[in-house]
């Protein structure tokens, strides 16, 4: 898989990339199971700011987010 170039606050693009299997996120970082957002559907709309994303679970069940 690519990197995706995303341009960070300060203005210079970081590489973004899965997390490796098995990571963890920092202590204390709050985890929401994907089940519980999308409960029996397999994409929803969420509102950040006024914009639309889509969140949706492919055929190969990988989970991808789109503006």
């Amino acid at each position: 898989m690519s990197d995706v170039n995303d341009p960070s606050p300060s203005g210079k693009n970081r590489n973004l990339r899965p997390a490796p299997e098995g990571a963890k996120p920092p202590s204390g970082t709050r985890q929401i199971a994907v089940s519980t957002i999308l409960r029996a559907e397999r994409e929803v709309f969420l509102i950040h700011n006024g914009e639309a994303y889509r969140l949706r679970i492919t055929a190969n069940n990988k989970l991808i987010l789109t503006k």
